[in-house]
């Protein structure tokens, strides 16, 4: 195994910059020239848009910032003990020993688990002093060895959780099942709290909560057993353990796995980094959680605890209608990138002519038996034959785009068990020609019988069946029985006559349509207009074809136009005018090329958020221009994503290329303009700007 710090990755009583963005730069840097990382920015960029998601400094005058990177060719810890303190987000003032951790996309697992254990080391006052009082680059390293050679510290004796289990399953089993209940029968004795740990790398804050949690309930006299769901693996709790349990405590920045284990227990949810910041307190809230009938409760049938908070807070429909909406898009994107991109190699291989062919090239031949009848374009009989495969392949799983989202749209509003009428709506909507829209209604309205169903308190022998019998029959029965007898006909009706109008666009009416979804895509940069603007692309493509080419201008058009944004402030930051931008927008302008040119809208979002006035009224002019471009010249998308690297999927491609040039230049030219005239600031005020989202 690699050895992970060296002393050329340590460098103590240096002043690195007053910010956490100077850190972490010179720290990767720093593993770059040693040959640990393919280059420097790449893994600045990963590190420091994981430190603007949550800081990463800790209690003591420790930060560790962290992050998973493709730049990292094997596990790196650097170290860095500073003379000028760097404020890290620690509620208790600013870091002086800095601890970079650096870890490849596929890091084996013996290597994470050392760096989750180094993180635990340094919430031991001993292994921080010991580290402050080292007198050279080589102790250091020998500290660090040290302290990963030793055994990590048990969560909670193992005689505990037996005893646990012998006498307290029945009793707390019930208690853990029942929604209202009070903890009747749960052994005497001191508390027992049980809690899950995780962070979105998984690697440093995961286990350093765990550990923190441990210790204070350790100092009240509680037995407090973690689970650490972390990236060098995780060992679920026995369910004896979590059935004696009076309260879980979830420190978890992401969604915690396998949350039904805990359903009806009293919790106590926050961020994993208050578990470090505040252990003490979050086992105090969940002991008097424990004693408190009305605290509230980990719910049934594993419904996100988020939504029930938005609910409690009085959440506008309209808000929580369009978090499902997008959960629906978010995961029919993958069948519809994947199914595209197929169709259009088809296209390509087999030739246009290729969906009259392929049914049949497929049941009479095979790679051995090359088809002899076959379109004129195709590139032979073997490229008719793999035409034929990738065609049908995209086909078929295009055939899911209104299923799924009709799926994950009712998963969205009453999780795990919507799924399964969500789907079934969907495919009834594509029976009855109702398209996406029917998919849509389908889903909303399984999603929200299921969801009101799940709420019903029934016997608790009826418990185990609600989830996988009962709500998804009631819930199937419901929505797609309302759209077979009453909605689907109109629906379809509607889709029909959408379809009709689009197909009917030509000249100034196109036009105009090119211009409107060109300033919705660069409105937001990913955000929910630029999303409905893409999902009613996507979902447009199943009805394209040879003779209705409009979904695909319209494909077209929304690609393009997201192109723009990264694209120009690329241009704008790193050849026009590098002056206006500060150094940290310089290097994102450089990252900004290839996310632009991969039709990647974020890639824009680091100089938005720095200056939102002027980049984003700059951003959709240019996706205005574009799209009115790509529809004038009826541009065609057979490929829902990949920007210019699906140029065989692009027809025209050259007035593809010529749009997206002529709205970045435009978008370039414009954020210039508004930085020098619009608002008058010094440069160097623009320079001190975080980058951040």
């Amino acid at each position: 195994m690699t050895q992970l710090i060296t002393t050329e990755l340590v460098e103590l009583d240096q002043n690195l910059g007053s910010s956490p963005e100077d850190v972490i730069r010179h720290l990767a840097g720093r593993v770059a020239a040693t040959g640990r990382a393919t280059e420097a920015q790449g893994l600045f960029a990963d590190a420091f848009a994981r430190e603007s998601k949550t800081a990463t400094g800790v209690p003591g005058g420790i930060a560790i910032p962290h992050c998973r990177s493709t730049a990292v060719t094997e596990p790196t810890l650097a170290m860095a003990r500073l003379s000028q303190p760097v404020d890290f987000g620690a509620k208790d003032g600013p870091a002086d020993i800095i601890f970079f951790i650096a870890a490849p996309e596929g890091a084996d697992q013996e290597h994470l688990k050392l760096l989750s254990k180094l993180a635990r080391s340094l919430i031991k006052k001993d292994f921080t002093a010991s580290l402050r009082a080292a007198t050279s680059p080589a102790e250091i390293v020998e500290l660090v060895e040290a302290a990963l050679a030793d055994k990590p510290a048990a969560h909670a004796p193992a005689e505990a959780a037996a005893a646990a289990s012998a006498g307290a399953v029945g009793a707390a089993a019930g208690a853990a099942a029942g929604a209202g209940a009070e903890g009747a029968g749960k052994a005497k004795g001191p508390k027992r709290l049980v809690a899950v740990t995780a962070c979105p790398t998984g690697i440093a804050h995961t286990y350093m909560a765990a550990d923190s949690l441990v210790a204070a309930a350790k100092e009240v006299g509680v037995d407090l057993q973690v689970e650490t769901q972390g990236s060098s693996g995780a060992k679920a709790l026995d369910p004896a353990v979590i059935a004696a349990a009076d309260a879980v405590i979830f420190a978890v920045d992401v969604d915690v796995r396998g949350k039904e284990r805990f359903a009806g227990m009293p919790v106590i949810n926050a961020p994993v980094k208050r578990g470090i910041d505040e252990p003490d307190k979050m086992v105090a809230e969940a002991l008097a959680a424990a004693d408190n009938p009305h605290a509230r409760r980990v719910p049934h049938f594993a419904e996100d605890q988020a939504e029930h908070n938005a609910e409690e807070k009085g959440e506008h429909i309209g808000t929580k209608l369009k978090k499902a909406l997008l959960t629906g898009v978010s995961y029919m994107i993958p069948f519809v990138a994947g199914g595209g991109l197929l169709i259009a190699l088809g296209f390509l291989l087999g030739g246009y002519d290729i969906t009259a062919f392929a049914d049949k090239i497929l049941a009479e031949n095979s790679l051995f038996n090359l088809p002899t009848v076959y379109p004129a374009l195709a590139w032979g009989p073997l490229g008719a034959f793999l035409g034929a495969v990738f065609f049908k392949i995209g086909a078929l799983s295009l055939g899911f785009l209104v299923p799924a989202l009709a799926g994950y749209i009712a998963y969205a509003i009453a999780d795990r068990p919507g799924i399964a009428p969500g789907f079934v709506s969907g495919a009834v909507a594509v029976f009855m020609g109702a398209g996406f829209l029917g998919g849509i209604v389908g889903g909303l309205i399984a999603g929200y019988v299921a969801h009101e169903i799940g709420k019903l308190t029934v016997a608790r022998w009826l418990r185990g069946l609600m989830p996988v019998v009962i709500i998804p029959l009631v819930a199937s029965i419901a929505s797609s029985g309302l759209l077979f007898i009453f909605l689907g006909r109109y629906v379809a009706a509607v889709t029909v006559g959408l379809n009709n109008w689009l197909s009917s666009l030509t000249g100034a009416s196109a036009i105009a349509l090119g211009i409107v979804l060109g300033l919705m895509m660069c409105f937001d940069l990913g955000g929910p207009v630029n999303k409905v603007a893409y999902s009613f692309a996507v979902a447009g493509l199943g009805a394209a074809s040879i003779t209705n080419q409009a979904p695909w201008q319209i494909m077209a058009a929304v690609m393009a136009s997201g192109m723009v944004p990264p694209l120009a402030m690329a241009l704008a930051a790193t050849v026009l005018n590098k002056k206006l931008f500060s150094l940290a927008e310089q290097e994102n302008g450089k990252a900004a090329w290839l996310l632009g040119a991969s039709f990647i809208s974020e890639g824009a979002i680091p100089f938005a958020a720095a200056d939102p006035l002027r980049v984003i009224p700059a951003s959709m002019l240019g996706g205005a221009v574009t799209g009115a471009i790509s529809m004038a010249a009826g541009v065609g998308s057979k490929a829902p994503h990949g920007g210019i690297f699906v140029f065989f999927a692009i027809d025209p491609f050259l007035m593809f290329v010529v749009a997206i040039a002529a709205g970045t230049v435009v978008s370039a030219f414009a954020v210039i303009a508004l930085k020098r005239w619009a608002v008058k600031k010094p440069v160097d005020t623009v320079e001190t700007v975080p980058v951040a989202v």
